[in-house]
């Protein structure tokens, strides 16, 4: 395992994040959600990304309990507020309510003292954006949160919540964005923008729900047990993905895969080695049901691409490549 620094601040994470988005706490027996845990730390996974809206909760104490006897100062933990956790009118959003409350709610359920970087899950245009990050300011005054970052904010935004940021003197290191080979919506206007406001990326979904996996085949029945056809995944994954669930996008995919063995990587390997090429991503978040899927995974940090496969890669996809900044969110 390799690692960088996220954005311009000082804190160190993993190339490779654990995240547990959907699987724990639904999908995963809870045994197996912290076997995956414990084979990434194996690894040098330090990093582990959540939710306090994934699994209805469920996700955040899942990562809590499998986190509970690691060396706290070891690892960077991560996780959002803004989606509803409640049926109250006051269970979401990015109110000064919801958001110490909620900050609350995951510090009991990942059984610990402080978060190391807290998201805004999305942006919110019913809360002024002023007392968002004043809110965010007294969280890290306050010592329950280390750092800011937000997910799937555009590039305007980011620049709002940066001057804020600013303002305030904390501490605004960190865009998580969804970003593949075929999801590349923040390369014009979300990554300057980070840039200029000193945001690392960490990003999620490096291989399009499951469609660089290589396992949708063209032609073929969903695999038994994969995101499409799961009745707790297949909403996500049709909401992001459906639309590259067909017999075009799937062929090429398919001629990817002995691209990937020419350099000796399996597909996946391949989809998150390309996403780490970029020197604006400071991490890559994987997803993982099983702890096999970890130290397949974590193969492609330190992985360097020589520019002819990169651009090999663009022939292959570029007429389904998604590019569309005004897509972000």
């Amino acid at each position: 395992m390799e690692y960088r620094k996220l954005g311009n601040s000082g804190l160190t994470v993993s190339e490779i994040s654990l995240g547990n988005w959907i699987t724990h706490g639904a999908q995963v027996e809870d045994g197996i959600a912290e076997a995956c845990v414990r084979t990434a730390l194996d690894a040098g996974i330090t990093t582990f990304d959540t939710a306090d809206v994934y699994s209805n909760t469920k996700a955040e104490s899942v990562l809590g309990q499998a986190l509970k006897d690691i060396r706290r100062e070891s690892i960077e933990l991560c996780t959002k507020v803004c989606h509803p956790t409640g049926t109250g009118h006051n269970d979401r959003g990015l109110s000064r309510k919801h958001i110490m409350e909620a900050c609350n709610g995951s510090l009991r359920r990942l059984q610990t003292d402080y978060i190391d970087v807290y998201y805004a899950h999305r942006y919110d245009y019913n809360t002024p954006l002023e007392e968002t990050f004043l809110a965010f300011s007294d969280l890290v005054r306050q010592g329950k949160v280390h750092y800011i970052g937000v997910s799937e904010w555009n590039a305007d935004q980011i620049a709002r919540g940066a001057a804020l940021a600013k303002e305030l003197h904390i501490p605004f290191i960190a865009s998580q964005p969804q970003y593949s080979m075929l999801w590349r919506v923040i390369e014009q206007e979300v990554v300057p923008a980070s840039d200029q406001a000193g945001l690392g990326q960490i990003t999620w979904s490096p291989l399009a729900q499951g469609i660089l996996s290589g396992k949708y085949a063209p032609n073929a029945a969903l695999p038994t047990g994969s995101r499409a056809a799961a009745e707790a995944g297949a909403p996500f994954f049709n909401k992001l993905a459906g639309q590259w669930l067909r017999e075009d996008v799937l062929t090429a995919v398919q001629q990817l895969v002995p691209l990937a063995k020419e350099i000796g990587l399996t597909l996946p390997q391949l989809a998150v080695a390309w996403v780490l090429q970029h020197t604006y991503v400071s991490s890559v978040i994987i997803g993982a049901s099983r702890p096999e899927q970890v130290l397949e995974n974590v193969k492609a940090s330190g992985v360097k691409l020589d520019p002819a496969i990169m651009t090999r890669i663009d022939e292959i996809l570029n007429p389904w490549i998604e590019r569309d900044p005004a897509k972000t969110g």
